[in-house]
Parts: C-alpha cells; structure tokens; sequence
C-alpha cells in the first residue's frame, strides 16, 4: 500500500495549504537521493513479490460467504509471530487498503541465483498455512483479485451499513468505513481524493448481458441524492468508492537493478508488457454482485483513484487548477526513461515546467526530469502533521507522497536514503490467481524474463500510444483469446542473440494491419510464438535456460511455471476470469440474468477455498505439475 508512516493526518483543507510545500521538498529529497546514488554500480539482484489477501468466512448454516473486517487483529498476530519475534522469519506482514485485506511478501528478499525460484512457491505457501493458523474455524484465506459481492447489502461480517452523508469518510451508497483499514493512512487517502475531486468518484463497468439481462440495464439506488442516477450509465454496474478498487487485491513484483541504467532500460522494455500479462492473470470479472463484460480490474482501479477536478478532466476551463491532467493517479505509464525509448514517446505529458527546469539546472537529463516534473502534477493525499518539516538530507517522505500515490503499471524507485538498497523497478498490473503455485509462475516469468532482457540486450519497445491501446484489449472479455495487441516484430535487431527463427520474425505479420517495427499479434503468438511472425517468449526463455547451469529441481520448477504460463496463452488452460464466468453459468440457481446471488457466490468461493488448499483439482485451470525431483 505505499508509505505506512504514523501520524496525525490532516483533511484535504489543511493538506491543500501544504501541497506546494510537499512538491519543493519532494523534489529537494528526490535530487539529494539522486546525486548520492546516481554513480551506484554492480547491485546485485534482489528481488521480492507481493500478495494481497482476503479473509473471508464461510458460513455453512446461511451458506454465505463475507468479508470479515478483523484484518487489523490478524496482522497483529502474525506480527507477533514473525518479525518480532524473529528478524529472520521467513514471511513479512503488512495492512493493506481494507479492513478485510492484509498483505504478505517473503521475510527478505531473493537473490540472484536461479535456485532462488524454487523458494518462492514454498515461501508462499508457507504464508497462506500462517495466516490460516490464526484465524477462527469458518474463516479461510484467499488470493482473490475481486470479491464478487463487494458492496452488496451483508457482504462483510460484522454487517455495516453505508453511511452517504456528509460525516461519512467515502460516502459511498454501498461501501461502509467499517471496511477501511483503520490505518490514518487509508481512511484520509479515501476522504481526501473525494474532497479534492469535489465529488464522488464514478465507476461504470460495462454489464454481461446474458439471456434474461434486462435491457437496457438500469439500477436503482435507495438514499441516492440524484448524484448516483446521474453518475450511473445505462447496461453497465454502478459504483461510488476507492474502496471498489483498493478494496480488490493484486499480485506485484520489485526488483533491484545493478544501477540507475539498468531500471530505466528494464522499467521501459516491461512496460510493453504489462497488458499481455494483464490479459494472461486476468482474474475478475464479477463486480458488485454482477457480471461484468471485463476480465480485469484495471479500470475499475484507475476510476476508484481518480481524484481529478472537473477542469483536470476537461469538463470545465481551467480556473481553480494549473492543468488539465488526462489520465487518472492510476493508470499505464506516460513516458520511457531510457534513450532508447525517448522516440517512442508518443503521447502528450504533462509536466510542471518550473519543476522540469529546475531538475534540468540541478544536473537531471531531461528523460528522468520529465517523468519527475509528470508525477509531481499531483497534489499529497496524505500529510501528518508530525511529517511537515523532514531534514530533506536524510528524508524521503515528502518525495514518497507523490511517488507512492502515483499508482501506475510500472514504478521507477529510487533508493531509500542511508540504505543499502539499490535502484528498483516494480511491475504492477497483474491480477492476483487463486493458488500459490499460480502466483509463483506468474511472478517467476517476469523475473525470468528480465534476466533475458539483460542477458540478450532485447528491445521490446513500441509508441506508448500502442501500448494504451493494448491496456484497453487487455481488459475485455477474454482477452487472452480473442484479444490482439501491438507488439514488436524484430526484438533482437541490434543484439548478438543468435535464434533459429530469428530469421523468419521479420518475414511475415499477424495481421494486415503492419507499422513497420510493431504489428498485431495475438498474446499466443507473443508468448508460444508463430513460425514466420515471432519466436515467442516461452522458447526464447527456454533456450536461454538451456545455455544455463540449472540444477534438475529448479530446472523442472521453471519448466513447470513456463507451462502453465503457456497453456494459459495457447487456451489449452483457461483464465481465473474464464473458468469462474463458466463455473457460474452452470451454477443451478444462476438464472442467466448477469446476478450474482449470496448461494452462487458461496458455492463459488467454497470451491476456489477446496482448489487453493490443494484438497481439490482443477486441471480445466491448472495443469497437474511434474514435482520436482521426480
């Protein structure tokens, strides 16, 4: 979640007074960061993922499954349990955004090795069975992107109502505060992104329309001011709060680089593919109690954060605010960092000029100053009072408070002051999956995949408006399938990697649609590779670990990731998002009208809880693995 620092936080009224004051010194902190570690060299990696989970009970009696909002009690007896106990216990705790969530990443971080893979399926499952051992018998742990009845009346245990009045902290018609960690920080952040917006934020997810969906679609909302009729778009689901996005979970990767080059070169080139491994984890296609006609949850993220004024939008001439801003604090990157990728900035940025020069005079190239005077557009959603004046030497928070509130598909971040830690890239969109062994292939992938980037020099780069463009498809409906996304032809040109088919990449396209060094190409083509089109990434890691010295236990884990990776890509394995849409269009009750009700979702969750334990299989979704050493 970001910076968890303890304090007295102050509403948007007071924050807004300190924004300037928060950006001069932000950018103080960053550039006393940067001139202490800019020369920084031979940083090995280290590396490390994040889980989001929810606690969930299952009530056999009602058969009802609820969030149960004891997220703050459970983390303290994990804490209790692990680092402060032991400062070498294998797992770390943190609270995340609801009441319900809690987050757990490995105790310290994986090294360079490629043995290192095999630990982390292992550390995660050790995780899950920690945090199940203190919860209470009908209570289970799940790694589920979104809860299908968020927001619906009774979804959370205890049962609260909403408050949309003026006292309450989203005023949201569905999701009550009592769901909010009780953390300052997650609570204020709510508040104020309403406060500064000047009103609530509007999420609109295109409705399934199945048999017997009403058409048009229409809700109707009970306590509405008008201001939720008004918000609400015909056939699509309605919702109101940054807890419908934060509220979800995700599955996230940090690494560290050898040095600042090395970020930048590998923040770039995986940029290109957050929406193919946006598609290929697609996790969540049920919202609010309905199905929707998305698999992802990426937009509903970027709507829930939208702290944007109507002028920042566009809706009104800018009178109260310094620029229209056309994206939302969450959303894809707006520019490459590398030299590399500088002609491949095609989309307008929006910068702060004064902040873009005075990086410029301090000794900032223009690449990093830009992506630096971007972020900064942003007002603080958070400031304590007891953080107001930091020694800007030896500080970041003020730097972090933009940074961290900048919740884009790839993170460029700078070391931490008086750390031994390096220059670190985070990759961001993917959707968290239903089993560790799932979630350890997807994360093992992306590792792997900049080691092959490093190793081979490959150039993945295409505009940046294409890659907007395939954040889009990536979202829809089976997108893995029937999705095409702009991706680049000839990734080795300039390299000295030396490919059997390299040859034949260039010699023909997916699609007629052809732009010279990028083209259209289906996400099974990108990943397993088509003969004459592309490689393919799969074989191109294959042979890469063919020229390694890989150990048989680890060899056979990675091999087993890759395939299931492949099989996802191929439709020979289905989506999490895939597989749930077809377990509720058997379900008996599931009257084809796009609803999710309390026993469909009960059902649904019973079954994910059997599958995630491993007292169930489920090979239409996960291919029985080969275990290792056999």
């Amino acid at each position: 979640m970001g910076l968890l620092s303890q304090g007295s936080p102050l509403n948007w009224t007071e924050t807004k007074k300190y924004a300037d004051h928060v950006r001069k010194h932000g950018i103080l902190q960053f550039l006393n960061i940067y001139n202490k570690a800019k020369d920084r060299q031979k940083d090995v990696l280290k590396w490390g993922d994040e889980v989001e989970y929810m606690l969930v009970q299952l009530d056999t009696k009602s058969e009802k499954a609820c969030l149960v909002l004891n997220g703050n009690k459970v983390l303290e007896m994990l804490q209790e349990k692990g680092k402060k106990a032991n400062p070498n216990h294998p797992t770390l705790w943190m609270p995340e955004y609801g009441s319900y969530m809690i987050e757990g990443t490995p105790g310290q971080p994986y090294g360079w090795t490629l043995s290192e893979f095999t630990a982390v399926e292992d550390n995660m499952s050790k995780r899950r069975k920690e945090a199940c051992s203190v919860l209470n018998k009908d209570e289970t742990l799940f790694t589920f992107t979104s809860f299908p009845r968020l927001g619906c009346p009774g979804f959370t245990k205890p049962e609260y109502k909403p408050t949309p009045v003026e006292k309450g902290v989203s005023k949201s018609l569905f999701f009550p505060d009592q769901a909010i960690n009780k953390h300052p920080r997650m609570s204020t952040i709510t508040s104020n992104i309403l406060h500064r917006r000047g009103e609530k934020v509007v999420i609109n997810v295109p409705i399934f329309k199945d048999k017997n969906t009403p058409t048009p679609f229409v809700e109707t909302f009970t306590e509405d001011d008008g201001e939720a009729a008004r918000a609400a778009l015909p056939d699509h689901i309605y919702m109101d709060a940054f807890g419908f996005g934060m509220g979800n979970c995700s599955l996230q990767v940090t690494f560290q680089a050898c040095n600042i080059s090395e970020a930048r070169y590998l923040y770039d080139q995986l940029a290109t593919f957050c929406p193919i491994v946006m598609a290929l984890s697609a996790a969540s296609p049920f919202y609010h109690g309905y199905i929707s006609d998305i698999d992802c949850q990426w937009g509903v993220m970027s709507a829930s954060a939208d702290d944007r004024t109507r002028e920042e939008r566009g809706l009104e001439p800018l009178k109260n605010n310094k620029f229209r801003i056309h994206k939302s604090r969450w959303d894809s990157i707006d520019s490459y960092l590398s030299l590399r990728g500088e002609k491949y900035n095609d989309i307008e940025l929006t910068k702060d000029d004064d902040i873009y020069n005075q990086l410029l005079d301090a000794g900032i190239d223009r690449l990093l100053a830009q992506h630096i005077a971007h972020l900064f557009i942003r007002d603080p959603l958070l400031l304590l009072q007891e953080k107001i004046n930091l020694d800007d030497e030896n500080e970041s928070e003020h730097f972090e408070n933009i940074q961290s509130t900048n919740w884009q598909t790839m993170r460029f971040k700078p070391p931490p002051p008086n750390t031994d830690i390096g220059w670190r890239v985070e990759f961001r969109p993917m959707e968290v999956q239903l089993t560790d062994f799932e979630n350890a292939a997807y994360v093992v992938f992306v590792i792997l995949l900049t080691r092959v980037m490093l190793s081979y020099k490959l150039d993945f780069l295409i505009p940046l408006s294409k890659v907007d463009d395939n954040i889009k498809v990536a979202q829809k409906r089976n997108a893995v399938q029937e999705g095409l996304f702009y991706f680049r032809k000839d990734i080795f040109k300039g390299t000295e990697f030396l490919y059997d088919n390299t040859a034949s990449a260039q010699n023909g396209v997916e699609t007629n649609e052809d732009h010279g060094e990028y083209t259209l190409m289906s996400i099974n083509t990108i990943i397993n590779g088509k003969e004459g089109v592309f490689p393919g990434l799969v074989p191109i890691l294959n042979c890469y670990l063919e020229n390694m010295d890989v150990d048989v236990d680890t060899h056979c884990t990675i091999l087993n990731y890759l395939k299931l990776i492949r099989k996802r890509a191929s439709g020979e394995l289905m989506t999490m998002a895939k597989w749930m849409r077809e377990f509720v269009a058997k379900h008996p009750q599931y009257k084809k009208d796009s609803v999710i009700t309390d026993k469909i979702n009960y059902d649904l969750l019973c079954k994910c809880d059997r599958i995630a334990k491993g007292a169930e299989q489920c090979p239409e979704l996960i291919d029985d693995p080969v275990k290792r050493g056999n």
